[in-house]
């Protein structure tokens, strides 16, 4: 399948979910890179780095290494430990200089002309500064800095969040560095509070009640559970747990409601060598597909607007 063909098909009913390739493409070396910025803090907080990830350890777990290397330094003086940036602040001081670019610009812009929710692993607000959207805060839930989950940024309020253009952030935003999710007790957390609004309590979604009503109706969960999915710039590798389990449980879910699956595709280039991950997206309702380049991905030709 052409991603031409499939936006055109599908383009007034699409949630995109976008990871750290938008970021990465046509930037310098790998600047933009959740890889980079653990090697630096890597360099900063460890003597006995060696400069690069060694093999065996994934970048989530690595990070609380880092953590917990930190803490041990602090654990004697308490008061250090208060005046020292956590790890998620340094972490947001580092992307502080990531900029909008051209990709950002035109996919946000196709986004928002056919009112497409959009779903992102980043961190970092170049999307919504690339139309100058503002954060809103929706739902009844008391609001928690660790689990934004309600928070999205629009241009306008919305009252559903899959009926309209907004950017959701899945791992935390920057504007909040305490919902930062980088090591892998971070996605744990995430996965248990998520498990509670799919499988606890009256308003389950398990339950299979109205879908407007159920624990996570407010939140970015319920444009990944009701919507087509189209995924770019994401490696969805074996680190991405708690997104993975997430779609293990939409697989399941269409299991148990058939009349409530949508679709969804995960475009890659022709050079993927990741067979395992395939499999499993597929195993999971995920359709992969190849495109020759980045340029095929993330070009203004590909997301031009034709009416």
């Amino acid at each position: 399948m052409q991603l031409n063909n499939l936006l055109a098909r599908h383009h007034q009913e699409l949630a995109l979910l976008i990871g750290n390739g938008i970021n990465r493409y046509n930037s310098q070396a790998n600047n933009n890179s959740w890889d980079a910025l653990l090697t630096t803090l890597a360099r900063t907080h460890l003597s006995d780095f060696a400069g690069k990830l060694p093999a065996g350890i994934s970048l989530t777990e690595f990070y609380d290494v880092l953590e917990l290397g930190l803490r041990g330094d602090l654990q004697p003086d308490q008061t250090l430990q208060k005046k020292r940036p956590s790890l998620q602040q340094q972490f947001c001081h580092l992307m502080s200089g990531w900029k909008v670019m051209q990709q950002h610009q035109t996919i946000m812009q196709w986004a928002q002309h056919f009112a497409c929710p959009v779903l992102t692993t980043n961190f970092e607000h170049t999307l919504s500064d690339a139309v100058n959207a503002r954060a809103f805060i929706g739902g009844k839930t008391a609001f928690t800095d660790y689990y934004p989950w309600e928070t999205y940024f629009s241009t306008a309020e919305l009252a559903d969040p899959c009926a309209g253009f907004a950017i959701w952030h899945i791992n935390g935003m920057q504007k909040y560095h305490r919902s930062i999710r980088l090591g892998l007790t971070h996605y744990m957390g995430s996965v248990e509070r998520a498990r509670a609004r799919l499988h606890k309590g009256n308003q389950r979604l398990s339950s299979g009640g109205d879908i407007r009503l159920w624990e996570g109706a407010s939140t970015w969960l319920q444009v990944l559970f009701h919507k087509p999915l189209l995924i770019i710039g994401l490696s969805l590798a074996e680190n991405e747990v708690f997104l993975r389990w997430l779609l293990i449980e939409r697989a399941k879910y269409y299991k148990d409601f058939p009349d409530r699956a949508q679709a969804a595709w995960y475009v890659h280039t022709e050079h993927e060598k990741d067979l395992g991950k395939l499999y499993f997206l597929k195993a999971v309702g995920v359709q992969s597909f190849a495109v020759p380049d980045y340029e095929t991905i993330y070009g203004a030709q590909t997301w031009k607007v034709n009416n």
